[in-house]
């Protein structure tokens, strides 16, 4: 196939199930046109209203700043040479005023400048596509919440370094997705206010081109885009962007900590929760059995590209002087990148949490498979009231050391062991092995995260 007869709208056959379209539009050619004519029909009557162009000259330039005037392709194609987007937006803005005001068409970007145009559009499609990533992280989150309130007391092996260690619930757990969730969610909704700015400098980040009313031309556009107003351009200030980056990021990264436990409980093995599907869902095209959690799998797969596409933004922020050469343009994919990636394991960790089962039942049977060997701390802890801390240790490591050569139980072996029983008695041994009386503070915990949860209405 020849490179003219590729398909002009690139789709993959994945994309669907590993990105988020409808975020994705949001970075259409259609919409970073539109974008920056609103930019530019924005200008245009910030300027008549500071008294810089005619009042007549508004109304074509707004009539003509509608995307579907345009030929995207042959935008694109211009684009190729003129080397910024804004370039072949202006070009056919001009054209299409001259068409019906040629008059007016002299003041279309009067004094403006390419990157201003092109970064504020930027802004503007944020604005659009990041609240997206903030409602499916929020939405992951509500069913974390669920979660934590549904099974605040289900005991389950709480795992440290893969093995084993004492109980938790999985309310805990939950509670835990859930505070992690809310807290990047909130950071991400800062970083987009902070990014919320317009960018408005001229050629080299004065506003010469502007004069005496450069300022209030400034003020003016910004309030007709709802935008706050930079102390200075930021043409090579690229933090704003970094931080949003690095917001989208460790989101992602927390999106990518919840699937992985999922993915993990989900183990035949483990077999302590799952995503429950429709017809179909996740099954396996050659394994009848299989029930694969494909909700995890989006969030994985997320979690797997988000740390170079962030690195290379961190990267380009090294920018030249007033404006940058390469870095500039290396955003121009990067930061669409990262909100369609982050908004793709965002869904995909929402839905998974929304689908998730779990069975209190094998949570309690792979905690007795230690034989109480898990509940070891909890002995030794009541047994060091008698005896100290450390020979109270020292009984108990002999007797996990005992019961696991043995194959037994640690209660039989505790029970057994007068060293022990003569100051826990068989019931208290068992009591102390019971996971159920091993939770610690847990349900405070659960109750911590669920009020702060609540108290955002």
């Amino acid at each position: 196939m020849s490179e003219s007869s590729l398909p002009v709208d690139g789709a993959r056959l994945h994309d669907r199930y590993l990105g988020a379209p409808e975020v994705a539009a949001h970075f259409s050619v259609r919409a970073q046109v539109q974008a920056m004519l609103d930019v530019e029909a924005a200008l245009a009557e910030s300027q008549a209203a500071c008294g810089m162009v005619p009042d007549e000259c508004v109304a074509p330039i707004r009539a003509a700043a509608t995307a579907e005037r345009y030929d995207c392709d042959a935008l694109i194609d211009e684009l190729a040479h003129a080397g910024a987007p804004a370039v072949p937006v202006v070009n056919a803005l001009t054209a299409e005023v001259a068409r019906a005001d040629p008059e007016a068409a002299k003041y279309v970007h009067w004094g403006g400048t390419t990157q201003d145009i092109t970064d504020t559009a930027l802004v503007l499609q944020l604005r659009q596509a990041v609240p997206v990533v903030i409602e499916r992280l929020e939405a992951a989150a509500a069913a974390a919440a669920t979660l934590a309130r549904r099974y605040p007391d289900v005991p389950m092996a709480g795992r440290t370094w893969l093995q084993q260690a004492t109980p938790v619930s999985f309310g805990l757990k939950a509670a835990g997705w859930l505070d992690g969730l809310a807290r990047v969610s909130a950071r991400l909704r800062g970083a987009l206010d902070e990014v919320s700015v317009l960018q408005f400098g001229g050629a080299a980040g004065t506003l010469a081109s502007m004069g005496p009313s450069a300022l209030d031309v400034e003020a003016e556009l910004a309030s007709r885009l709802s935008l706050a107003v930079a102390d200075t351009p930021w043409h090579a200030q690229r933090d704003r962007l970094g931080h949003l980056g690095s917001a989208l990021g460790v989101a992602v990264g927390i999106v990518g900590k919840v699937a992985r436990d999922v993915a993990l409980l989900a183990q035949t093995e483990v077999g302590e929760a799952w995503e429950q599907g429709a017809a179909g869902r996740g099954r396996s095209s050659t394994m009848p059995q299989k029930r694969n959690p494909m909700g995890a799998s989006v969030a994985l797969a997320a979690a797997a590209r988000m740390p170079g596409l962030v690195a290379s933004l961190l990267h380009a922020l090294g920018q030249e002087h007033e404006r940058g050469l390469g870095g500039w343009q290396a955003e121009w994919d990067l930061v669409p990148d990262l909100v369609i990636v982050a908004a793709a394991g965002a869904g995909g960790v929402a839905d998974s949490l929304t689908r998730l089962e779990i069975d209190p039942d094998r949570m309690l049977a792979n905690l007795e498979a230690s034989r109480g060997l898990s509940l070891a701390e909890s002995v030794s802890m009541a047994l060091a009231a008698s005896v100290g801390k450390e020979e109270a240790h020292h009984l108990v490591a002999r007797a996990c050391r005992r019961a696991t050569d043995e194959g037994r139980s640690l209660a039989d072996v505790l029970t057994e062991d007068e060293a022990v029983s003569t100051h826990l008695d068989g019931d208290e041994i068992r009591r102390r092995l019971d996971p159920r009386h091993y939770l610690g503070q847990s349900g405070a915990f659960i109750d911590r995260v669920l009020a702060r949860w609540d108290s955002k209405g």
